[in-house]
């Protein structure tokens, strides 16, 4: 997916394997590399969020950044709502990552969809301060959020 607004990119896994007998020990998932162009710019804070079970982070929009965003634990479904009004719902998980950028002054919501405690990576284009208020609460009122089933 890639519209004037968000994007989506899935990302690299690669099996991991033992020095001794080559047998797959784990994976690694490739975030980002200096020579990939889909960030529009250097992040300048990245940090890991968690959401708990049945919960959801959101909505909000964030006035100054854009954001990148990828669950490295569990599952999530981000909740982007366009310009034109129109929701898009795109899921990220340890196993099927996408990266979902979120452009500063569209908002969005993300809900986990595992029965434990998920994990999101941020990349943000502005270093978040204590005394920042770019960030600012809003309503989805016309979105269905019980079909997630919510506590």
């Amino acid at each position: 997916m890639k519209n004037e607004i968000t994007e989506k990119m899935n990302l690299e896994i690669h099996e991991t394997r033992d020095i001794h007998d080559n047998h797959v020990n784990g994976n690694l998932m490739v975030i980002w590399r200096d020579w990939d162009k889909f960030l529009k710019n250097d992040p300048k804070m990245i940090y890991i969020t968690s959401v708990n079970t049945g919960e959801k982070k959101g909505p909000h929009v964030h006035t100054i950044r854009d954001s990148y965003f990828v669950c490295i634990r569990g599952k999530v479904v981000f909740i982007i709502k366009n310009k034109d009004g129109n929701y898009d719902e795109i899921e990220s998980s340890e196993e099927n990552p996408v990266m979902v950028h979120i452009p500063k002054n569209i908002p969005s919501a993300h809900i986990n969809l595992s029965t434990q405690s998920s994990s999101v990576l941020a990349l943000a284009s502005h270093s978040w301060k204590p005394n920042d208020n770019e960030m600012q609460n809003v309503n989805f009122d016309d979105y269905d959020w019980a079909k997630w089933k919510l506590n």
